[in-house]
């Protein structure tokens, strides 16, 4: 499942966040300051080596 690093636009919070979390996130809004985010606050998964 893929993950994602999440940094909300205005408390500036970071959740690594899956799928789903992600798609609630998109709907809901920053589970820690409830405003709104878009699709560009979300770093898709890092892969190293």
């Amino acid at each position: 499942m893929s993950r994602y690093e999440f940094t909300c636009p205005e408390c500036r919070q970071e959740i690594e966040v899956n799928e789903s979390m992600r798609e609630a996130t998109l709907t809901h809004g920053c589970p820690v300051c409830g405003a709104a985010v878009t699709p560009t606050d979300f770093a898709g998964e890092q892969h190293t080596g």
